[in-house]
């Protein structure tokens, strides 16, 4: 049945080549040739597009150090890292412009500081609710690693209202850890 289907179909290609023409079979053929290669390209670009929004964006992956950290005993050299508790509100606005810059929204967030007794650090942890597409989130957090060594980033969650849309719902809790002395040990 299937060799009758494909030789009446291979009877009616070429009834149509001979009244056609060569010129107009030529054309034909391009356009199809060209209509396949459209669509591979186009679907190699989705999937393409789709794989990157759901990496971290290399800065996050392949970030080196901006410089190299001096020979110091552990505790200095940790202690030396730390970022200053007197310039938080100023790290929490240098946030606020790297969200901007990355073209993440960011609506009230919670702020929470807490003291280490223990180990003499001030942890200030940022609970921030971020409207955005993936990569954005993505570069912003990035972005915030980058700029404030001193910062950890402790959960990262994405909410989608339906499978098409682009821009996405994250929650990011951030964590800064400062010092009262401005990288001295307590």
């Amino acid at each position: 049945m299937m060799n009758t289907t494909m030789s009446v179909l291979a009877l009616r290609l070429r009834l149509f080549a001979g009244r056609a023409g060569a010129p107009a079979c030529a054309a034909l053929a391009l356009l199809a040739a060209g209509l396949l290669a459209w669509t591979w390209v186009a679907s190699q670009q989705r999937a393409l597009a789709r794989d990157e929004a759901l990496q971290p964006p290399r800065a996050l992956v392949s970030a080196a150090p901006a410089a190299p950290v001096p020979a110091a005993p552990p505790v200095e050299a940790f202690y030396a890292g730390l970022g200053e508790r007197r310039y938080a509100e100023q790290q929490v606005a240098t946030l606020f412009g790297l969200a901007e810059r990355h073209g993440v929204e960011w609506s009230r967030g919670d702020y929470k500081e807490t003291y280490d007794a223990a180990a003499g650090v001030y942890l200030y942890q940022l609970d921030l609710p971020l409207k955005g597409t993936d990569a954005a989130i993505w570069r912003f957090c990035a972005a915030a690693m980058l700029s404030m060594p001193y910062a950890s980033l402790d959960e990262i969650s994405f909410r989608r209202e339906t499978i098409g849309d682009e821009v996405v719902e994250a929650r990011v809790r951030l964590t800064l850890y400062l010092t009262e002395r401005g990288g001295r040990l307590p």
